[in-house]
Formats: C-alpha cells, structure tokens, sequence
C-alpha cells in the first residue's frame, strides 16, 4: 500500500489518512551548519568540498589519523572474515589485544575487560570497586566529567546532566589537588573509590600534580579504597606518554579507556589490578571486544607503534605550547596556555565562542571548547610541527578578526 507521492504508508496507518511523515532526531546537540562527509590524517571536508584542518578529532577519538590506510585494510578485511560474534566463546583477538595492550602501556600483569564506550567503562570500574570493598561511596573532582549513564554521571560534576534517578547521593566532589580535602573524606573509611582524571578535558584541561596524586595513592592504600583513573580523553598516547598518569608516578587500580583505542570504532576498556579476582558473570557486555572492535584497537596500537606516535604527541605537542605561548606574549586576550602532549588548552579573556566560530567559517579549522573561554586542542596524534605553524596563522587572524 503506497500513501501520497508513491511513499509507503507507515505500519499501522494504512486506510487512515493520516499524512506520512519522517521521524526526526532528538534534538540535544548544538551543530554546528557544517556537513563533514570525509577525512584523511588531520584533514575533514565537507559536502561542498571545503577542506578543514581538525584540531580537535572528534573529542579525541581520532588517534592516528582519519582512515589511516592500514587501519582501512585491516578493518575491510575482518568486516569480511567475521564482524561479530558473542563472548560466549573464544575470540583470539581479544586475548591478542590484551598482550599488545599490557606491552604498549607497561601493565602486562594487569587484567582487561572490554566495552563499548567510556562512559561504561567507568561504570565497571566504580562496580569492581564497590565490589572489592563492599562500600558506595565515591571521590569525585570538581569539574570532572566521567560519562552521562547512571554512576558515571553522578560522578561527573555537572548538574545540568544529571537527573533525579541518578542523584543518589554516592558522590562527592572535591577540589582537584587539594590533598588535605581528599584526605580527610578517605579517613571515614566509607569510600569504595577516588575516580580523577589527570588532565581534566571537559573541565578545561585542568592537571592533577605529582604531589597530589601520589599522596592520594597512598591516602587510597591506607584507608582501603581503590584508586581509578579516568584515561578516556588524556590517555592512549595523547599526554605524550601512553597514559597521563605515568607523568605523576603513580600506579592506579582500575584504569579506564575508550575514544582514541579504537580511531572512531566504539570501544573502551577497564585495565585491572592483579588484586581484583574475577568471578562468572560479575561483568558482562554483549557487543563488547567483538571482532571488529579488536581489530580497530589492534590497527590503531600497529599505527602508534610503527609511526612513534606517543613520542610525536610529546614532541609536537611541546612545539605547539611553545608557539602557544609566543602568541600569547603578542595577544593579550591569551591569558593561559597549559596542557601536554597534544591536550592543550587556551585560556581567553573573551568568550571563545565568536573565536570558535571564526576559525570553523573563516578559517576552516576545528577547535573543542571547554567551559566559556577555553579553547581545547585534541588533534590526532599524528599531527606535525607544519601543522601546527600553520593552525597558529589561522589563529592569529581569527584573533584579529574578534
């Protein structure tokens, strides 16, 4: 049965007369009027051919360059072989994920568990540590952002997000490097975990000190708590180190990771502490570590390892601050410029919105935000000292141009 100009009629409505119509997206994100429909390393273009320099990679998700050609290949093949099957069987790619892994990141005695987004990658990690201690109560920063489902966004600081059913009271939220405050919430020996990020990304590229994460290590140790690192935007190379937290010499719990692993394919993953025993159907997850999933993470761990990608995030990323920072010597309206690797952040003494916009329109460059006036920097990895040469003349016009 065909309803008005040949289109089918929906189910159910056939007979009716009522008009057929399409169904719309849940309209929850602000977009920008800009239609990407392709990329290449650190370049998008649009529908009309307008190619932009992306600077910010999809909120770091982009690791080692859009459609990497080995990364392509590897994923056409799988996608030709097998795309998925369930975990209720062996699935050699994922116990070959977990060796690459724990070799690339200097955690082979841990243990991995594998999902489909960072967000439950934190819920995990919150569940093995209410399970390990048989406690609720969890640290949080302020300005932290761990995810938008259930624990993981009652231990993200933001009000807004977080609805009736998730306001349970689990969290609180203490100021980011202040020891004493973290200390003294430990010494009443309710709280199962203290979850931080060590370079904070929605809150502004805030970064944990030496100091304190190790005193909060020790504070965790002593009052029987697990420590838990969120990795999910700063970690996986991006610091210029495989994680953030190997700058502050600490050695966490229950490490979560998701966005640049798999280079745009959904995924994350919990690394887990040899003191935590698994037990049958503690965890579980239906999509996650299928074929697909672990051929992404196998292909992006090829690309940082055969291209040196960890060491280019470093090294590039400290060109780019030092540019950074010369600007700023010449644009009073830089009041801040702070991160590693290739998380970086810009503090402006004006809205960053007009800036942003500018350099997306006009000059064809994609930048992150944080708050009102911080411009966050999240290129992939394999960024180059040019590029950044040239996002910094992008960003001296549109700097004139406000």
């Amino acid at each position: 049965m065909k309803g008005r100009e040949g289109l089918p009629l929906p189910i159910g409505e056939v007979g009716r007369g009522l008009i057929f119509c399409n169904m719309d997206l849940f309209d929850v994100y602000p977009l920008f009027d800009i239609n990407i429909v392709r990329g290449e390393d650190c370049s998008v273009w649009d529908d009309k051919g307008q190619e932009y320099l992306d600077l910010y990679g999809g909120h770091a998700v982009i690791s080692i360059g859009h459609c990497h050609p080995h990364y392509v290949e590897m994923m056409t093949r799988q996608l030709g072989t097998l795309g998925f099957y369930s975990n209720s069987v062996i699935n050699m790619l994922q116990r070959e994920l977990a060796t690459r892994l724990g070799r690339a990141s200097g955690y082979g005695d841990y243990q991995l568990f594998l999902i489909n987004s960072g967000a439950e990658a934190n819920e995990n990690a919150l569940k093995l540590a209410s399970f390990k201690t048989g406690r609720t109560r969890v640290l949080s920063a302020s300005k932290a952002f761990h995810g938008r489902t259930s624990l993981a966004v009652e231990a993200t600081d933001n009000p807004k997000i977080i609805a009736p059913i998730n306001a349970n009271g689990h969290v609180t939220y203490l100021p980011l490097n202040d020891l004493p405050a973290w200390e003294a919430e430990l010494a009443k020996g309710d709280v199962c975990a203290c979850i931080i990020e060590c370079i904070q990304g929605v809150g502004g590229i805030q970064m944990a000190t030496e100091e304190f994460a190790q005193g909060l290590q020790a504070a965790c140790k002593r009052h029987g708590a697990v420590l838990v690192c969120d990795e999910i935007q700063c970690g996986y190379g991006r610091s210029g180190k495989f994680f953030a937290h190997q700058w502050l010499g600490i050695r966490p719990d229950l490490i979560t990771v998701a966005k640049g692993i798999g280079n745009g394919f959904p995924m994350g993953a919990v690394l887990i502490s040899p003191d935590f025993e698994p037990q049958y159907g503690q965890l579980g997850t239906t999509f996650g570590g299928n074929h697909l999933a672990c051929t992404a993470a196998l292909a992006v761990l090829d690309v940082m390892e055969q291209e040196h990608l960890v060491d280019n995030a470093r090294s590039t990323g400290d060109y780019l601050m030092a540019r950074l920072k010369d600007l700023q010597k010449e644009e009073p309206r830089i009041t801040d410029v702070r991160g590693r690797g290739l998380m970086v952040g810009i503090d402006l003494a004006m809205p960053h919105k007009p800036l942003r916009s500018h350099l997306v329109y006009t000059e064809h460059c994609f930048t992150g935000c944080a708050g009102t006036s911080t411009l966050r920097l999240l290129p992939p990895l394999t960024f180059t000292t040019a590029m950044a040469d040239d996002f910094i003349q992008r960003l001296k016009k549109a700097f004139a141009a406000c």
